[in-house]
């Protein structure tokens, strides 16, 4: 029996400094965005607070779980907090479904029967809005491919900007033209952009708590390099998941002649194997058994296992 100790895989990168700088910038947004949505009365603008106040909840889900994510493995949690970050991901999508959802109802509301905006208080607070995030922006900018829970985080921020945006656009169209329902059309545009951001991050996290095969990985396609392994029979029992970004992990039972397990071949087959995966596919944590013919299906048959 071969092992690797290092349970918890590759080292996760500290990225709190760059969520604890976004918190603040986002804590500024939403209170500086709440005073304009009372002081205006416009739903794009109220819509971009309850969507910066789901960001700022997520952003300081996402630093916890980025602390937790650092936290050693140990006997009882042989993967440490990696999974916290899908978690924390799962949680920001739902909120910023949330968001979306009430943003289309109160939208076709307001477009139904407008209220009045005043179009130069809305601006201002929609520049301040779009510069705070321009900030936050910048500073997620070199993390934002690490894992899912920093992915979600510089969407948040992203949507935010872009919902600010259509808080100025709406705010130019109303001054220069008077049409008051571009603030109900901005608020429907707002949430535009938050949804399809919402459905894609609830799909890629469900796809890891599912423990769904990896996106990308064609179990058929590694079955057949295994077999073209000397000495490899047949592979079965053959499960693929995700544990977080960047730590897919595989098992499988691999088959081999009788002959191996005598003449001293069987520990070479799983070095092999476990190269096969890890060159061609990516997938450095693997766990193979091997058995041999008679003992497929025997579960009191010798085998020889490893993990890597």
């Amino acid at each position: 029996m071969a092992h690797d100790h290092a349970h918890a895989g590759p080292v996760t990168p500290d990225h709190r400094r760059r969520l604890g700088l976004v918190v603040a910038i986002t804590g500024v947004i939403v209170v500086a965005q709440f005073v304009g949505s009372i002081i205006t009365g416009s739903l794009a603008l109220l819509t971009d607070t309850v969507h910066a106040v789901t960001d700022l909840s997520g952003l300081i889900v996402a630093l916890i779980a980025a602390t937790l994510m650092l936290r050693p493995a140990n006997d009882r949690r042989t993967w440490g907090f990696r999974r916290i970050e899908v978690m924390a991901a799962l949680g920001q999508a739902a909120l910023l479904l949330g968001v979306g959802v009430y943003a289309v109802i109160e939208g076709v509301q307001r477009l139904v029967s407008p209220p009045e905006v005043p179009a130069g208080e809305l601006l201002v607070f929609g520049i301040i809005g779009l510069a705070a995030n321009l900030v936050g922006l910048l500073v997620l900018h070199g993390g934002r491919d690490a894992n899912l829970n920093m992915r979600a985080a510089f969407l948040e921020v992203l949507n935010d900007a872009l919902g600010s945006l259509g808080v100025i656009v709406a705010a130019v169209v109303i001054a220069t033209t008077g049409f008051q329902r571009a603030d109900a059309l901005a608020g429907l545009l707002i949430a535009a952009l938050i949804l399809p951001r919402a459905f894609v991050i609830l799909r890629e996290t469900t796809r890891v708590l599912m423990e769904f095969t990896p996106e990308g990985l064609d179990l058929d396609e590694l079955r057949a390099h295994l077999v073209e392994v000397d000495h490899v029979i047949e592979v079965h029992d053959l499960h693929a998941s995700t544990v977080a970004t960047g730590l897919p992990v595989l098992t499988a039972h691999v088959v081999v002649a009788d002959s191996c397990f005598h003449d001293g071949h069987a520990q070479g087959i799983l070095a092999e194997v476990r190269a096969c995966v890890a060159e061609h596919f990516e997938v450095a944590h693997t766990t193979f058994q091997l058995e041999g013919p008679s003992a497929h299906g025997d579960d009191e048959a010798c085998a020889v296992s490893a993990e890597r």
